[in-house]
């Protein structure tokens, strides 16, 4: 069994910090425009859930793409 490529460990570490990022950017810019905290809560994770999503697709795509130039 191969072991886990170092870069996707990192990747998805700093995804997660770039989801809690955008979590609480979002939340605390959308708590002024509601008076209850459903909807900014929504928004924010919303905006969590896509940035983790983008930022572990580039890191994918970054190291299949290193993979592939160290293999050429």
């Amino acid at each position: 069994m191969g072991s886990i490529n170092p870069l996707i460990t990192i990747g998805f570490i700093l995804s997660a910090l770039a989801a809690l990022a955008a979590f609480l950017i979002t939340y605390e810019e959308w708590s002024h425009h509601y008076a209850s905290k459903r909807e900014p809560l929504k928004y924010a994770f919303e905006a969590a859930v896509v940035a983790f999503l983008v930022f572990a697709a580039l890191t994918l795509l970054a190291t299949i793409l290193i993979a592939w130039l160290t293999e050429h």
